[in-house]
C-alpha cells in the first residue's frame, strides 16, 4: 500500500465519521423535541432505530466520496452493512451503562467498522 492510498482511505473514513454524525445529531434533535408518550415500546422502537440512522450517516458519507473522487462506486446496502453491524454491536455494549451514552461506542464501533471494510476491499483488490 503506498501513501497515496492510506490518504484516500482516510479521508474516506472521516467523511463517513462527519456524516455519521449528522444523521446522529439530527435523530437525536427529532428524538429529544418530539414528546413521546409514556409507551415503553415507542421508546424502545425509537432506540432501535439510533444504529440505524447512525449507520446509514456513515454509509451515505463513503457513497458521496466515492462519487466525488473514485471510480470505483459501491451500492448503498453493500456498504451499509458493514456501519450497521458495528453501530448495533457498539449500541448494545454499552447501552447498559446508559441509553445515552451509546453513542461513543456507534462511533467507535462504526469507525472501526469501515476501516474493516476498507481492508477488506483492498485485500480482495490486490489478491485479484
Amino acid at each position: 500500500m503506498n501513501l497515496r492510498y492510506l490518504w484516500r482511505v482516510f479521508v474516506k473514513v472521516a467523511i463517513s465519521v462527519v456524516f455519521g454524525g449528522f444523521f446522529y445529531f439530527f435523530w437525536l434533535a427529532a428524538f429529544l423535541l418530539v414528546d413521546i408518550p409514556d409507551s415503553s415500546v415507542l421508546k424502545f422502537f425509537f432506540w432501535i432505530l439510533t444504529p440505524i440512522i447512525t449507520a446509514l450517516g456513515f454509509a451515505a458519507g463513503i457513497v458521496i466520496y466515492e462519487r466525488i473522487a473514485s471510480k470505483y462506486r459501491s451500492k448503498l446496502l453493500n456498504i451499509f452493512i458493514w456501519p450497521l453491524i458495528g453501530c448495533s454491536i457498539g449500541a448494545g455494549v454499552v447501552y447498559w451503562f446508559g441509553p445515552m451514552l451509546i453513542v461513543f461506542g456507534m462511533f467507535v464501533a462504526g469507525t472501526v467498522s469501515i476501516t474493516l471494510r476498507e481492508v477488506v476491499l483492498s485485500s480482495k483488490t490486490h489478491n485479484n
